[in-house]
């Protein structure tokens, strides 16, 4: 959506309706995520005054909204070389390195996936905001493999929609600790931010957390441990990272919720990643190479399911 001040008037029929979904109805363009981001900003007035998404209409406001000029705000091209898995006019996915942090942050300032897309795309959605320019979803920097940036604005409120309704295929592979007894099941226990840790994340039993479902299956027993697929039906912070270790099984390398031992990072690859492609509705699935450190702790160069 280009850059500009968009006016609407309320009517009675709108009263009792959230601010937010008001805007997103009349604005196709743009999510309910990114209306939301514009309100924290102060971009979005109700009879000259500032609101938040809980904002209740009475009918016949006056409503303004501000988006601004899409721009890489400090974050600078970089020639950092991709892996590309697939590319089109809409959306590219890559296959992420190990060590590769997706977005500026605090420590992060250059170096990163933002950087290397602002170089390799001459335009990215606007939606994530002038620091994370087309960033529909992120990896954590160790976690290697699919990652799927988008072009345009419909392209990003498509795929962002598509994760957000749990319609995204997305499969991991994890070299976890031990052998585990059962070759396969489901971990369906809700996680949280760690009540005492709090840049941990924890299982929250006893409420304050959001539902997480994993699906996992033993592939292979490694001399490091055991090769597990797992199934995301959620999207939670650390999620698998943090149902592993659960289930007394924590990824191999991961020092937050295991032990770093001989690996130098969490060994955890984003093997699939499959969705409907935004501009067609078809299908599409892509698969990221077994990483070479995978391959090193005994993981076959072609996994078969």
């Amino acid at each position: 959506m280009s850059e500009g001040c968009f006016e609407f008037s309320s009517e009675a029929g709108d009263a009792g309706s959230r601010l937010d979904h008001f805007l997103a109805a009349r604005i196709g363009e743009l999510s309910r995520s990114r209306i939301q981001a514009l309100m924290e900003e102060g971009r979005v007035l109700v009879n000259g005054e500032a609101k938040l998404r809980s904002c209740k209409l009475r009918g016949g406001e006056k409503i303004a909204l501000t988006v601004p000029a899409v721009i890489a705000s400090e974050n600078l091209p970089e020639d950092i070389a991709l892996e590309v898995l697939h590319e089109d006019a809409d959306l590219i996915v890559i296959n992420k390195p190990a060590g590769l942090v997706v977005h500026p942050a605090p420590g992060h300032a250059g170096g990163t996936l933002v950087n290397a897309l602002l170089h390799h795309c001459k335009e990215l959605s606007g939606i994530g905001g002038v620091e994370r320019p087309g960033i529909v979803h992120r990896l954590d920097k160790e976690t290697s493999g699919c990652l799927v940036a988008a072009k345009n604005d419909a392209a990003h409120q498509s795929l962002t929609e598509q994760f957000a309704g749990r319609e995204v295929r997305k499969t991991y592979l994890a070299i976890c600790a031990g052998i585990l007894k059962k070759k396969k099941g489901t971990t369906n226990v809700p996680l949280g931010r760690h009540p005492v840790h709090r840049q941990r994340m924890g299982v929250l039993l006893r409420g304050g957390g959001r539902e997480a479902v994993t699906d996992w299956l033993v592939l292979a027993e490694l001399p490091c441990g055991t090769l597990v697929q797992c199934t995301l039906h959620t999207g939670r912070t650390h999620q698998i990272r943090v149902h592993m270790k659960h289930l007394g099984h924590p990824v191999l390398g991961d020092e937050v919720y295991g032990k770093r031992g001989k690996f130098s990072r969490q060994m955890l690859h984003a093997w699939k990643l499959g969705f409907e492609h935004p501009r067609t509705g078809n299908p599409i699935d892509f698969t990221a190479p077994i990483p070479p450190d995978f391959l090193e702790a005994g993981v076959p160069g072609k996994v078969e399911r």
